[in-house]
């Protein structure tokens, strides 16, 4: 069985992480498609479960919290009878939260834009906290049992509600969005700090995925196909984003900042976290007999 080098994986990861759609990295790097997704599939994999393992015991003190829009497979206007309300085709949002203040994230969600996401995304978030947190949503409902569930009374929580205009009409509604007239601040919970009730960063680390994610790009053919796909870019993007890429702002990785890791990863460590392949036993020979 052919395998590529550690150096080649690496390559292909980074056209991964810079936005390059499968078809266009494996062009680059002359290798097949298949070649391609298997690696996204391994690498996402690992990255999820390294994350997962290590994003723990944190001591943010602001945070962040939003939901970026998606599709997979095809728009939800095109999803057929009998696959509406089927997770994996349609609509898919991905819950993010950041940390204002190392930019690390914390830990991400890929569902509905549902009370169940909701909840599912606020528990794991709360689940890796050691401290008490302020914490800025926007006005999305679904969020209010849901903080209230995972965190109760031990949270200083307000929504940022952003306040529109009249909308515009025919095609320009598409992509000019309607006029922002202002915000509403509504606290839910404690006492969080006026100065700090914000969601810019974390909308800003959303045109961070719509730029870096290629299958995030509007207009575009390269959308996922497959959720679980979609799944393991984001986990590869997170990676990147928290271990591999110095935050312009702060001159080191959100994951140094944040205290976990001590170096710059390179896109050699991530390929050194993918598990070797277990080589498949070959059956029993057996001769060819003549008709």
């Amino acid at each position: 069985m052919n395998k590529l080098s550690t150096k080649q994986r690496s390559q292909i990861l980074r056209m991964l992480v810079e936005g390059n759609s499968i078809r266009a990295t494996a062009r680059i790097a002359d290798v097949s498609r298949n070649t391609v997704d298997k690696l996204l599939r391994d690498a996402g994999g690992a990255c999820l479960k390294y994350q997962e393992e290590n994003l723990r015991g944190l001591t943010c003190k602001r945070i962040q919290c939003d939901e970026i829009w998606s599709f997979v497979g095809m728009k939800q206007k095109n999803v057929p009878e009998d696959l509406k309300g089927e997770f994996g085709y349609g609509d898919v949002y991905t819950w993010t939260a950041i940390d204002a203040d190392t930019k690390l994230i914390p830990c991400w969600h890929a569902g509905t834009r549902g009370a169940e996401s909701a909840r599912e995304f606020i528990s794991d978030l709360a689940d890796r906290l050691d401290t008490r947190v302020q914490l800025t949503t926007d006005g999305h409902r679904a969020y209010l049992e849901a903080v209230e569930e995972a965190f109760g009374a031990d949270v200083d929580y307000a929504m940022l509600v952003k306040l529109y205009g009249k909308t515009t009409k025919g095609d320009e509604r598409r992509y000019s969005p309607a006029e922002f007239t202002g915000t509403e601040v509504k606290v839910i919970s404690g006492d969080p700090d006026s100065d700090h009730i914000s969601t810019s960063y974390v909308e800003r680390q959303n045109l961070t995925m719509r730029t870096n994610i290629r299958r995030f790009t509007r207009l575009t053919n390269a959308f996922s196909k497959k959720v679980e796909n979609h799944m393991h870019a984001i986990s590869l993007h997170f990676m990147y984003y928290n271990f591999c890429r110095i935050h312009k702002s702060l001159r080191v990785t959100p994951a140094m900042e944040a205290g976990i890791s001590d170096h710059v990863w390179s896109l050699e460590e991530v390929v050194g976290l993918i598990p070797d392949e277990v080589p498949k036993k070959r059956g029993p020979y057996t001769k060819n007999k003549a008709a």
